[in-house]
């Protein structure tokens, strides 16, 4: 074969490969237009480059295996509601009618009913968080179950492990997990180790393995963005709350991290158990069925909540509906804070037609994002969102990492999910939806301090933007369909 003849081999059989992923491209479930039209572009317009870059990111691929035992693991698990003792008139869920169509949404994600007899109390800032979750590990009788995205050995990663090693040492059952990627700073310090040497039960939530063969079993960048906290089936946290100091290490130039934190007590905390579970049983091999099976008593009356878990395995699409009923539910006031703002279509049109029918919308952004590419791309939703009426902040007194969401006073939506594509597609994510006019007042004083701490978002100010800095918010902005 000539030198020609074997050039147009190659490039009869490059294209032929480029119209296959074009067509893996087209007949992928669950793809929006745009995503599809951005993936054809790179596909082209980048040859061998855009092909590699699809098998990376290009499909949410959590391995073939995972997805099974993870399926037969939920098959298994015994159903929340069979737990509970129907005559305990505390579990019975007291929502108004204006609202229980945002519980009948969660409960269509995991099968977990709204139940009541909950309580739950504020915590003040992150350190008091920690020291909190310290005294409640110290106090355990039975159980301590962990699991978080992030956890550092600095000065609070640490009183988490040396609080571990104490409650196992006077036998009490410590169960922590952490994921892969977030964690690896704990996972291959001595702490870890110490800890697997004290009794505490450890787990590496979705191992990465050997990073040059990771694509071929499920996406690297697929993690466990999850944090949780249950003891003694009474006890949980939820929050945007990583294992670590506010200083925040290793982005310290960012710090201090600004999170939020609810300690429940109450049947929410078997919700949260079921969710621990599912996640333990799949990453350490290790049975909790029996512990699944017990009833769920309350002893107190309290507000209803309901735990809403997402992920790849989870219904496409689960948590931006949640949002969006929830921005669609509004009446009079919606207040919400994220780190990550990169929405799809439904989302942007859902804030803004929120506040084009005057509802008063605020949202609070951080200033200073750690992520360039987030910060920049959120920068391009600004002007559509402040003409509709949108009161759009920038929060100033470090990186506001809360994730919190308040509807008309009464009900507060708070977890590890942020408002963006990773959120909504690509992590393991957990919150609480609940409805209580006392909690979600004390939600909403704390995103008040916020915005005491924030700069206002001019609708001038962003027409007078640059040409240069409109060109980089959008183009990155075109990005975000791709992952």
């Amino acid at each position: 074969m000539d030198i020609i003849s074997y050039a147009t081999a190659i490039a009869l059989l490059h294209l032929l490969v480029q119209l296959a992923f074009i067509v893996r491209v087209l007949i992928r479930p669950h793809r929006q237009p745009a995503s599809r039209i951005a993936w054809v572009v790179v596909i082209l317009a980048l040859p061998f480059f855009g092909m590699l870059v699809y098998i990376l990111f290009g499909e949410v691929n959590i391995g073939r295996q995972r997805i099974a035992k993870l399926g037969n693991i939920l098959e298994t698990m015994p159903d929340f509601p069979d737990a509970i003792q129907e005559h305990q008139e505390n579990l019975k869920a007291n929502i108004p009618t204006e609202y229980a169509h945002l519980f009948r949404v969660a409960e269509s994600i995991n099968d977990f009913k709204p139940v009541g007899g909950n309580n739950a109390r504020l915590m003040a800032n992150s350190n008091a968080a920690i020291d909190s979750m310290v005294a409640d590990i110290d106090s355990a009788e039975h159980h301590v179950h962990l699991l978080f995205y992030i956890w550092l050995p600095d000065g609070n990663g640490c009183k988490i492990v040396e609080a571990l090693k104490r409650a196992a040492g006077r036998g009490v059952i410590c169960r922590a997990m952490a994921d892969d990627l977030g964690s690896r700073t704990i996972i291959h310090s001595v702490h870890w180790q110490a800890m697997k040497d004290a009794g505490v039960h450890l787990a590496e939530a979705l191992p990465i393995g050997t990073p040059l063969l990771r694509p071929f079993t499920g996406r690297i960048d697929l993690r466990n963005h999850r944090k949780i906290v249950v003891i003694d089936d009474s006890i949980t946290y939820c929050g945007s709350q990583n294992c670590a100091d506010p200083e925040f290490l290793v982005k310290a130039k960012y710090a201090p991290w600004v999170d939020i934190l609810l300690r429940f007590e109450g049947p929410v905390a078997t919700q949260n158990q079921f969710l621990f579970a599912s996640d333990w049983m799949l990453n350490s091999g290790e049975n909790l069925e029996e512990l699944l099976r017990q009833p769920v008593v309350s002893p107190n009356q309290g507000f209803s909540a309901q735990v809403i878990g997402t992920g790849p395995t989870a219904r496409y699409s689960a948590m931006p509906e949640m949002f969006e009923s929830l921005m669609y539910t509004a009446k009079q006031e919606m207040i919400i804070s994220t780190p990550y703002y990169v929405p799809d279509e439904a989302i942007q049109t859902a804030l803004c037609s929120a506040a084009y029918r005057g509802v008063d919308v605020k949202i609070i952004f951080p200033a200073r994002n750690d992520s360039w590419m987030v910060g920049t791309a959120s920068r391009s939703y600004y002007a559509d969102l402040l003409q509709a009426g949108v009161k759009i902040y920038e929060y100033a007194g470090g990186l506001l990492h809360a994730k919190t969401f308040t509807l008309d006073g009464e009900i507060t939506l708070i977890g590890s999910a942020n408002m963006d594509r990773r959120s909504f597609e690509l992590n393991y994510e957990n919150n609480i939806l609940l409805y209580d006019p006392a909690l979600t007042s004390d939600v909403r004083i704390r995103q008040q301090e916020y915005i005491s701490c924030a700069q206002l978002v001019e609708l001038d100010e962003v027409s007078k933007w640059p040409i240069f800095t409109r060109l980089k918010n959008n183009a990155v902005a075109m990005l975000g369909p791709l992952f």
